[in-house]
């Protein structure tokens, strides 16, 4: 698969938390989300209309439109390296809870099959 295929396969799977992502998915997904995020935020500037604090209109749609996918996304990693979705609320513990979440998406995913579903990188 090539990047912008692991990018937009969180999109496709828009609200499935169930099954596996593997890193390239997660990564090229949360790529395409920062590149988005600038380009609408230059955007935003340019119109001059704040309507959350600091961030435009723009930056708000997006926001809310892509967060149903990176949290689904999220979970499917998770599940990539065998940790059920319920780790993601770990992230509610200020600066800990980032770093571990951190470490569990960089790190590898269980080889073969594992309580969540086939290797994804065998299915691609």
């Amino acid at each position: 698969m090539t990047p912008i295929d692991w990018a937009m396969r969180p999109l496709e799977k828009f609200a499935d938390f169930s099954g596996r992502a593997p890193r390239a998915e997660y990564w090229w997904f949360y790529l395409l989300f920062v590149i988005l995020y600038l380009v609408v935020s230059i955007v935003d500037s340019m119109v001059g209309v704040k309507a959350f604090g600091p961030y435009g209109i723009l930056v708000a749609l997006l926001s809310l439109a892509l967060l149903i996918p990176s949290l689904a996304v999220g979970v499917r990693r998770l599940h990539d390296t065998d940790r059920s979705g319920w780790w993601f609320l770990i992230i509610l513990i200020p600066l800990i809870g980032a770093i571990v979440l951190l470490v569990f998406f960089v790190s590898g995913g269980t080889k073969g099959s594992n309580r969540f579903g086939d290797d994804p990188y065998a299915a691609s």
